[in-house]
Parts: C-alpha cells; structure tokens; sequence
C-alpha cells in the first residue's frame, strides 16, 4: 500500500530498516557501504547521481588520465634531448576517448552491480532526512542504527559579473569536451586549475591561468616556483595577483576583465574553465529535520566525524577541512570503528599528505617550514636538490628540491617534494611521520641505486655528515688507530 506524501515529497512505496544507511557513492561512502556489508551489517546505499562519485567521474581519475596523454605529448617533442627524434600528434577526441576508457576500467568497482553483490541495497535516488535517523529516497523509507553522510563536494563558481552569462567548463563537464580549445582561461591558479592548464597546453591548447592570490597558495612558497617555472617555460601565461571583476563573450569569444598591479587587462580566448574552489554538498539533505548542525562550508564533525546528532556521521569532503579522495577513504574507515566496532576512534589529520600532479610534481606531508617556525620557533631545515641525483641525470629530470623541517630536537615536522614523481617519493616521510620514526631511520635505510628515492636518503644524511666529519672524529679516529 502506498502511503500519503506531504507536498512536494515521493510517496512511500517501501520501508527498510538496517543497521547503517550511506548517503553518497563515491570514495568515502563506497568504503563505508562495502566495509559494513562484509561485516554483515545490513547496510543501504543511496547515490543520486554518478556511482564512484567526484573522483572517477570527474576528478582524480579523468584528470590523471588527460595529465598522462599530455605528458606523453610533450615527451615525444622533447625526445631530442636523448638523441632520439620524435614527433607529436595530437587527436583530442582520441584523448578524450582515452580518457573515459580509463573511467570505464575502472568503473565495475564502484558500480551498483558489484555492491549489490556485495549485500548492499543500492538506491539511486536524492537523499533526505526525515527524522533524526530516518532518511527518504525514491519513495522508500529507510530507517536505521547510524547513517553516514558522505556526499562530497561540487565546483565553487564565484558571483563574477557576467559569468552566468558566458559558456564556461568545469571539473564536472571538462572531460566532456572532445574539441580542443584553441586558448583556455583558466580561473583559479590552485592544483585542479594548474593540473588542468598544463594538460591542455600539451596538447596543444594556448592557455592563460587567472590567480586571485599567488599560484599553489596553500605549497611552501620556495617549492612551488619549480612547478611555475616549467609552466610557464612550457608557454602558460600565468597572470598572479588578479582579481577578475567581469567576463564578456559567447561561444568561442570569451573575454576575462582583471584588475592587476593597479591596472585593468582584459585577457580574450576561446574557452573557460573555472577552478575558483569547491563547495561541500549539503543542499536537498534536509538536514535540519535530523538535527545536524552544519555551514555552507560544510558538516560540523567532533574527532569521531560525528555531526551534532551522534548517530550521524560525516565524512570527506561535506566534512569540510582537506578535500582529498585518500583522506575520504581514511574517513571511512573511522567510521567503521566506530560505527560498527563501537570504539572511539577519532580522526588525526596532522599528517595527511597531498599532491599537485603537474610536471614536475609538488606534494607535501605535515608542517611546512613556516608553520613550523609559528609553532616551535627554533627550526632547522633540510634541502636536497634533484640534480644531485644520479637518476634523475640520467632522465634528464633535474628540475626539483626535497625539504625537510626538523624541530630543535631533531624531530622530523614535514617534508616537502618539488620534483619528478614526488608523489611516489612523499610516502617515506608520511610512514615516518606517522610512526614517529627518527631522521636516523631514512638516512641508515639501504636504497637501491640508482633511483630517485635516494633524495630521501641524501637528505636525511645531510643532517648527520657535519656532525661526523669534524675535528672531534678526526682525533677519535687517530686515537683507535695506534691499536692496530
């Protein structure tokens, strides 16, 4: 039997009651949903839009996949360098079907068929909470022991005059696009707006990137010029310190009005892409009706990422704080602690490490050097440059600098990496971090050679060799020589 509505409202068609109930399916949610059903919790998943949510569809995945099909491109142009000639040729549908055969592989595990083999109920319909615990989508009611909100975050378009006049791109409909732009505008200079620019320009787009404030603001400022430079020796025009106050234009014709340095420029090209930040998805939840007190900055959370009605979690990026698909899927497991287990495990975001995927690239884990100094006072920092690495000569990658804060005990507070396949080389330091190891445990670690992880190493070591080739040793050294 079908129950009455009230306006504006899907009839009831069905009640379920189960243990935990999951709004959103991407990251954090899908960790969430399959963690409990395996642990036989009767669990509900319910997703409005897209299975895998931001990351497959329109974030991570898609845009790694374009960053690798540019980089293969500006490859083959700078082949000559090894002595080898090349050419480069770009077909952009043929990338952008590359692109989507990724998602496609990756897809069947996030998709509805392989959670519901799983155990789990998957409802694909819009969320909304009815009562404290009791949550309506597509006509079913679902009520149950604890609900994880897990609804992600969507692209921030800022109220510049004119632009919801203008055709404009974002992270959700860039991958879309199968014709190359002839010159993109790229407004946000931040990690999706830079990853995005040199993409684009190696593939042959011209691209101009718009910054409100400096380029990579939240990256220690004496790394993030490795990345600026290449760009913009790449032919990207990065326009720093411009607050854009008008967009005009159509179709192809697209003109972006900045005041800059005093001045008002207007920059024209062919397309737009907005990369101004992103905004937590809290909107249709109805979140009132369970009381969950929340900001359009996102859902308020105690360290257990439980919202003001304890019986409702909220992890990734609704939580506010770090948007990161890794600390999304961390968030889960929490929540499965608790949720489940029933234990008190509470969230520790001191080191959560993120990364730039831009050529080179910029990652980074704890506290840079001037957190560091606002925190402790007496610091001391460790660099190590790229082209004192054996490898990265022999790939003529020499671009780049591993830094590594210590506090005045030595204590390792952060380590920062511009440079080729820093986001493989960032691990290390996370573990050390993370376990509390000693700067003596990297520099006394056995590397193979040659690799680029010998930076870790080196670096470490840097901390100890003025302490060990001095006169003091010398006289030590001399002393245990006359026993033979």
């Amino acid at each position: 039997m079908v129950e009455g509505a009230a306006s504006g409202e899907t009839a009831v068609s069905e009640r379920i009651d189960c243990d935990i109930c999951v709004i959103g399916a991407g990251s954090a949610g899908l960790l969430v949903a399959a963690g409990a059903a395996q642990l036989g919790a009767p669990t509900v998943l319910i997703e409005r839009a897209h299975m895998g949510g931001d990351c497959l569809n329109f974030g991570c995945v898609p845009s790694k996949a374009l960053l690798a099909a540019g980089k293969a491109a500006a490859n083959a142009r700078r082949a000559g360098r090894f002595g080898v000639a090349a050419t480069s040729s770009v077909d952009f549908a043929r990338v952008n079907q590359h692109v989507h055969d990724v998602i496609a592989a990756i897809a069947p595990q996030d998709s509805v068929a392989r959670f519901t083999g799983l155990g789990v109920r998957v409802i694909q319909a819009q969320a909304r909470f009815t009562g404290p615990t009791e949550v309506q989508a597509g006509g079913i009611a679902i009520r149950a022991r604890r609900v994880v909100v897990a609804t992600g975050s969507s692209p921030l378009v800022p109220p510049v005059p004119g632009l919801d006049r203008v055709p404009y791109f974002t992270n959700e409909t860039v991958f879309a696009n199968r014709e190359r732009p002839g010159h993109l505008l790229v407004l946000g200079g931040g990690p999706i707006g830079l990853e995005m620019a040199q993409a684009h320009r190696n593939l042959g787009s011209e691209v101009t990137v718009l910054e409100m404030l400096r380029c990579l603001p939240k990256d220690d400022p004496e790394l993030t010029p490795y990345v600026t430079r290449r760009l913009q020796h790449d032919g990207i025009r990065l326009l720093e310190q411009a607050k854009v106050v008008r967009v005009d234009g159509g179709n192809g014709a697209i003109d972006v009005t900045v005041e800059r340095e005093g001045r008002t420029e207007t920059v024209s090209g062919t397309h737009l892409l907005v990369a101004a930040g992103r905004r937590a998805n809290v909107q249709d939840l109805n979140l009132e009706a369970a009381g969950i007190a929340y900001t359009p900055k996102g859902i308020e959370v105690d360290a257990r990422l439980r919202t003001s009605n304890r019986k409702v979690f909220a992890i990734g990026d609704v939580a506010g704080g770090l948007q990161f698909t890794h600390l999304a899927g961390y968030h889960g497991g929490i929540v499965i602690r608790n949720a489940l287990f029933r234990l008190p495990a509470k969230a520790d975001h001191r080191f959560v490490p993120w990364v730039t995927y831009t050529d080179p690239e910029l990652a980074h884990v704890g506290q840079t050097e001037a957190e560091a100094k606002a925190r402790h006072g007496r610091i001391q920092v460790l660099r190590w440059p790229f082209a004192e690495n054996d490898r990265a000569q022999a790939e003529r990658e020499v671009e780049g600098a591993i830094k590594v804060v210590l506090d005045g005990r030595s204590r390792i507070l952060g380590c920062g990496i511009a440079g080729p396949h820093a986001g493989e080389l960032i691990l290390p330091w996370v573990l050390a971090l993370n376990q509390g190891l000693k700067l003596g445990a990297m520099a006394g670690a056995i590397v193979p050679y040659p690799t680029f992880s010998e930076v870790s190493k080196r670096v470490a070591g840097s901390y100890f060799t003025p302490k060990l080739f001095t006169e003091r040793m010398r006289t030590i050294v001399r002393f245990l020589a006359r026993f033979g």
